[in-house]
């Protein structure tokens, strides 16, 4: 794909790394000289609320709530501020003991600060059925900014604990879970991948650059990829293990204390989401392994093999590999974008000129990409490691998705601006597909085609298929560590093996290097349950763009009202804006079958290319 690439800058070093494309996070200060003089304005913040609210918030008018909350906000806000900068200074560069040190700062004063308010959440799921239904309905317009927050809040009465036990979880676990997850990112960052060059040579380079060769055409690459990551892997695995059942562990003390009913439970309720809807959602897409099943074993054919091995399923079709500079891939974005709508197109824009993405691959910094939404009075911040891949294009076109969604909903402030996660996918994965669809429209190649129409297939089926089979691995694990106690590296090896093996299919070895990298997945320990989002998200984005398909560009204003909305409505009601209806078992059915459609463009392609 040189020609749609950029090929003829590939000589530009500089720009191949995107080296210099990095965030500047000093406004997220607000004129304060450190993030201390935003905490301390947060404590003035908090006695205030402290004195005005405790013991009346049960009781409170509407009026009286919506006043609360406005200079509630404000406390969020400065927190939001010191909690970002400290956090996004430490993924940029976790080796640097200057910048986990401010993490553990913030986090020790923030939670000071939060444990004194405890009795707002506790005090409003107190507040009687009759008094809440009133201040909830009140057709008061002041109160909207915090309406569905309140509304949801209220969904948490049956799980919560006194106010000492309350506080008690909370100050315990900057030195609990919050401690584990940040060792296990310490771990994770400083992992070294060696890599042998064309001329014999040693590179020692970051993890994300190991796991980006496994794109790599040449299954010879490949091999020395895979091989090189699972040695990378191996310091450190029985600590890390270790950290993974002491968070396992602690997860099913909360849930048994909170009475989750099971492991997942907690996570669907943050999402809005019920359990019986979520494991239709895994059903359905469980019931769906026939498509990477086929995909894997077309792929075979393609590559010229009788059965692929796991590191060849993310190799690329391509003849060639090209790497792509980072003016290139940003050109493209930018066409995409602005070819749907020129106010993303504009924010899109911001993003990439006024320092809001951190992108260069280097030692020490987070693996991995993200969006950070900060707070809704600043900007968000984009994360990636960029390795010159032309999935790397797809990911920046992503991560911009949830920048432009952030972004826009900025405006339905600090309680109401996120949207739960079963959501927060919808617009990066559309910004993803819409960046796909308009570079394949440039491309006339065969081999070309092919190779796009298959990264837009992998993606699609990593996002989906491999995000449920995450899922059944931690419903394993986390089953396993309830009923059996301690797990071993041995057995989690094999959990990880069976429902890898279970979704990837007969045309897949799995190899016994391969059975350890569980190990380096952040959201295991991060976001327990979270992984089930990406295939929600993926349906219902993949869903969304069927319906811009179908209407046009008069699709445009509902699908920004979307991303306006944030999180202020249930994710039904954020469905039916875009005309989904989430309720109906049989949405999840529409939105594989465009998976499956996707699948029998990918087959033609390769019969076009005369691969097969």
């Amino acid at each position: 794909m040189t020609s749609a690439l950029g090929a003829e800058r590939a000589h530009d070093p500089d720009d191949i790394a995107a080296k210099g494309v990095a965030w500047d996070l000093h406004p997220l200060l607000d004129g304060a000289v450190d993030v201390d003089e935003l905490l301390d304005r947060a404590d003035a913040v908090v006695a205030e609320l402290v004195a005005s609210g405790r013991g009346r918030i049960a009781t409170m008018t509407a009026a009286e709530l919506a006043a609360f909350h406005r200079r509630y906000a404000v406390l969020v806000e400065l927190l939001g501020r010191a909690g970002n900068y400290a956090g996004l200074q430490f993924a940029g560069d976790t080796v640097n003991p200057a910048h986990g040190a401010l993490v553990a700062h913030v986090e020790e004063r923030a939670t000071a600060i939060g444990t004194q308010l405890l009795f707002i959440e506790l005090e409003w799921a107190e507040a009687s059925e009759e008094h809440a239904d009133a201040i909830l309905s009140t057709p008061d317009p002041a109160l909207d900014f915090v309406r569905h927050h309140l509304r949801s809040a209220r969904r948490y009465k049956p799980h919560l604990l006194s106010e000492p036990e309350e506080r008690i979880l909370t100050e315990k676990n900057q030195t609990g879970a919050g401690a584990w997850a940040r060792l296990f990112d310490e771990l994770s960052s400083a992992m070294e991948v060696t890599l042998t060059r064309a001329d014999g040579t040693n590179a020692i380079v970051p993890l994300p650059q190991g796991l980006a060769m496994l794109q790599h055409p040449d299954r010879a690459v490949r091999q020395q990829a895979h091989a090189a990551v699972t040695e990378g892997l191996q310091p450190g695995l029985r600590t890390r293990a270790f950290v993974f059942n002491t968070l396992l562990n602690d997860k099913s003390i909360d849930d048994r204390l909170r009475r989750y009913p099971n492991w997942i439970s907690s996570r669907n309720l943050a999402n809005e989401a019920g359990d019986d809807s979520v494991q239709a959602l895994i059903d359905a897409v469980v019931g769906r392994y026939d498509i990477p099943h086929r995909w894997y074993a077309l792929k075979a054919k393609i590559l010229g093999l009788p059965k692929i091995a796991d590191y060849d399923r993310m190799a690329s079709v391509a003849s060639t590999e090209a790497q792509v500079p980072w003016s290139a891939a940003t050109e493209i974005v930018m066409d995409a974008y602005s070819s749907f709508s020129g106010e993303l197109a504009g924010i899109v824009q911001r993003f990439l000129r006024e320092n809001w993405i951190d992108a260069p691959n280097r030692t020490g910094k987070r693996p991995g990409a993200f969006c950070a939404y900060t707070v809704p009075s600043h900007h968000p911040y984009v994360l990636l490691n960029w390795t010159s891949r032309t999935r790397d294009v797809a990911t920046l076109a992503h991560e911009l998705g949830h920048g432009v969604h952030g972004y826009l909903a900025r405006e339905q402030g600090v309680f109401q601006m996120t949207t739960p996660l079963t959501l927060a996918e919808t617009a990066s994965v559309f910004g993803e597909t819409v960046t796909s669809t308009r570079l394949l429209g440039m491309l006339t190649d065969p081999n070309e085609r092919l190779a796009l129409l298959a990264a837009t297939l992998e993606d699609s089926i990593t996002t989906v298929f491999r995000q449920i089979a995450m899922n059944r691995f931690e419903h394993a694990v986390h089953t396993g560590r309830r009923t059996a106690g301690e797990l071993s590296i041995e057995h989690i090896n094999e959990m990880w093996a069976q429902t890898q093996t279970d979704m990837l299919g007969p045309s897949v070895e799995i190899t016994e290097g391969y059975r350890t990298w569980w190990s380096y997945i952040p959201h295991f320990l991060h976001t327990p349950g979270y992984v089930y989002a990406y295939a929600y998200g993926q349906l219902l984005a993949l869903s969304v763009y069927r319906r811009y398909e179908e209407v046009g560009d008069a699709f445009v204003p509902q699908y920004l009202d979307l991303l306006r909305a944030g999180g202020s409505m249930s994710p039904e009601d954020l469905g039916r804006i875009v005309d989904c209806d989430l309720t109906d078992p049989d949405f999840w059915v529409g939105g594989l079958a465009i998976v499956d459609q996707q699948l029998t463009a990918a087959e033609e392609a390769a019969v076009a290319a005369g691969r097969v």
